[in-house]
């Protein structure tokens, strides 16, 4: 069996795997290891959980210079430098911990300095590892590129760049910010892509960034097929309010160990994680949803044996290595047969056995055909199964009589409250504690207001009211106690002036009547009474009433207008004409009680009934047409006949033939 001292690696580095246990290079590792210390560029490929991390950060810690080489006389020391000698770009967050990991654990003895760059947490630890001095940096495109725009990232004594999970790193999503750091480098380097899945589109899109690649496809002796052959592969179509219920049954197998659950979506996970704690498991969650403090809450948790039980999105379906999980259940069927490896490929790692559960629903059944089709797997029509099915206990060792509630006896884990959230100073995103209860924690460390509230007081038009004249009296200990004090509702009461507002249209009708009436009298008393012709007696009902309809038409403005139909507007003139008859055959019998009668002669009496029937045509006439009037039209008729009234006052009374006076002193 091969060794890594066997294949040239430095004594040091070996000796930091040796006291891990690992001794022995896979396939990968085996292979790639001869091409890449010669500084060929390399693309590599292999199955999950198959060492290729090793497989380019060893090449990587080979190439860098640091103090222990000029001890023992490798290098000279010009070549030493503070800044990077080698980039390491990653997806995910939880990726870049995990490669991080591995390169300080293999260049531990010789005291390389790596640095985990990402987001979610603050720049200024990062930066000031930055100006100490780094020899490996391993971080995401976004804060890589920050960091390097702001002048405080050098990378222009790159030697070596590293692409891991390169089908993801050049997917269209990062392809532009993976160019604009490529940019940034020397030319002159090497440039190693890595990566499970290979599709021949990505590799032509590599070749653009290399020179004169080696592909390399590694192939384990278990046999051939794309899943490692360690994993057992379990498919059942399941319907989607029944999954919680299986699952629960699921992790209460016997032998089982660490459990990760995906799902497709954020949601999903967040909720299925709370289904389970709620049932008694010890669970976690990583999504996006989530603050970076919280997820690496929930991955120590879940390398530490706190929480037996990771639920999921595809964020932690690459790189993520825990030692000892032996279930993978995919919640929801994956989008493809890369992503489908990806997820299976937590489990099976390093030579161990595991076990992969994948729950189909309905709505998958074509998505999952296709995936089995790629992967050239015997599940194309997978069972139907319930929670209670007799096979599912079979086949995944369920004891019988299993709930979907775990037993309190078995209840052992800490759960997640055990393991504490380091402060990483988050910036920005969704939340520094977990989502939305970083800001409640901030704000109930702020000090409580000291100072006393000032207090209002209510006046009305600058007066006090209810005793506030004396409160200036007061000292500050009453005023306390009075704003302690429950408030009652002050109920709002009808001013004044609202009332004499709703009150004003009616009383000012009332009162331009009653001084109409009054000057009429003052006037009556003042100046000797005079007699009056028949044409006078007549016109004057016929001016009252017009009087009258000027004072109601002032006071109706202030109503609301109601909408006439057309029976009222052709039923109002006569209406008005029978009013103005009977106004004026009252003031006429008044007038002949009043005064002694008269006779009249036959043209006056056949004069009248003309002179009436023509004044009641002329009033019924302007009404007979149903047509909106404005507020000056109204007013233009009352004006003009004031104006006649006033102009028959001041135009000099006609004297009287002597024959006609003779006539009236004979007939008194």
């Amino acid at each position: 069996m091969t060794t890594f001292r066997e294949l040239g690696i430095l004594p040091e580095t070996a000796e930091a795997l040796e006291a891990v246990g690992i001794t022995s290079p896979f396939p990968i590792q085996e292979m790639t290891l001869p091409v890449a210390l010669s500084g060929t560029d390399v693309i590599g490929q292999a199955k999950t959980g198959t060492g290729k991390t090793l497989g380019f950060g060893l090449p990587l810690l080979e190439r860098v210079t640091v103090p222990a080489d000029v001890e023992s006389g490798r290098a000279k020391p010009e070549e030493l430098t503070d800044a990077p000698q080698a980039l390491v770009v990653v997806p995910t967050r939880e990726l870049c911990q995990q490669v991080t990991n591995d390169l300080q654990t293999a260049g531990k003895v010789r005291n390389v300095r790596v640095l985990a760059i990402y987001g979610g947490r603050a720049y200024e630890p990062q930066v000031e590892a930055l100006t100490k001095g780094v020899d490996i940096v391993v971080g995401t495109p976004g804060r890589l590129l920050d960091l390097a725009g702001k002048k405080l990232l050098n990378l222009k004594h790159v030697r070596a760049l590293v692409l891991d999970e390169a089908d993801e790193m050049l997917d269209l999503g990062f392809l532009p910010d993976v160019e604009k750091i490529m940019n940034m480098l020397p030319v002159k380097r090497q440039t190693m892509l890595f990566s499970a899945t290979m599709p021949g589109a990505v590799i032509g899109l590599a070749r653009r960034y290399m020179s004169q690649p080696t592909h390399i496809r590694a192939t384990s002796p278990d046999g051939e097929g794309v899943t490692v052959a360690n994993i057992k592969q379990h498919v059942y179509r399941a319907h989607n309010m029944d999954k919680p219920e299986m699952v629960s049954r699921i992790l209460q197998a016997d032998g089982r160990g660490l459990a990760m659950i995906f799902c497709r979506t954020k949601r999903t996970a967040a909720d299925i994680a709370e289904q389970l704690e709620r049932r008694g498991f010890a669970s976690g969650a990583v999504h996006g949803d989530l603050g970076q403090g919280a997820r690496e809450q929930a991955l120590r948790a879940f390398r530490n044996g706190k929480v037996d039980v990771l639920v999921c999105t595809d964020v932690a379906a690459r790189g993520i290595d825990v030692e000892g999980v032996t279930h993978v259940i995919n919640y929801q069927s994956p989008e493809d047969e890369k992503t489908f490896l990806h997820r299976v490929g937590r489990t099976g790692r390093a030579g161990a056995k595991g076990i992969a559960i994948t729950l189909v629903d309905w709505d998958d059944i074509p998505r999952w055909q296709l995936i089995n089709k790629a992967l050239e797997l015997d599940f194309n029509d997978p069972v139907e199964t319930y929670s209670s099915s007799p096979h599912l206990y079979e086949e995944l060792n369920i004891p019988q009589g299993t709930k979907g509630v775990l037993p309190r006896t078995e209840r052992t884990r800490e759960g997640l409250g055990a393991e504490e959230i380091e402060d990483l100073g988050e910036t920005g995103g969704r939340g520094a504690r977990g989502g939305r209860g970083g800001r409640r924690e901030v704000e109930e460390e702020r000090p409580q207001r000291t100072r006393t509230p000032r207090q209002r007081r209510r006046t009305r038009s600058g007066t006090p009211t209810d005793g506030a004249a004396e409160a200036p009296e007061a000292t500050a200990k009453d005023s306390t106690d009075e704003a302690d004090k429950p408030r009652t509702p002050r109920r709002r009461r009808r001013t004044r002036v609202g009332a004499e507002t709703v009150a004003a249209p009616a009383e000012q009708a009332e009162a331009a009547v009653a001084t109409a009436e009054g000057t009429e009298t003052a006037e009556a008393d003042a100046k000797p009474r005079r007699r009056r012709t028949r044409k006078a007696v007549e016109a004057e009902p016929v001016e009252a009433a017009v009087a009258t309809v000027a004072v109601t038409e002032q006071a109706e403005p202030e109503a609301k207008p109601r909408r006439r139909t057309r029976k009222a507007a052709v039923a109002a003139p006569a209406e008005q004409a029978e009013a103005a008859v009977a106004t004026a055959e009252g003031t006429e019998a008044a007038e002949a009680e009043a005064k002694p009668r008269r006779r009249r002669t036959r043209k006056a009496v056949e004069a009248e009934p003309v002179e009436a029937t023509a004044v009641v045509v002329e009033q019924a006439e302007p009404e007979a047409k149903p047509r909106r009037r404005t507020r000056k039209a109204a007013e233009a008729p009352v004006v003009a006949e004031a104006a006649e009234a006033v102009e028959a006052e001041a135009k000099p009374r006609r004297r009287r033939a002597r024959k006609t006076v003779e006539v009236e002193t004979t007939e008194a």
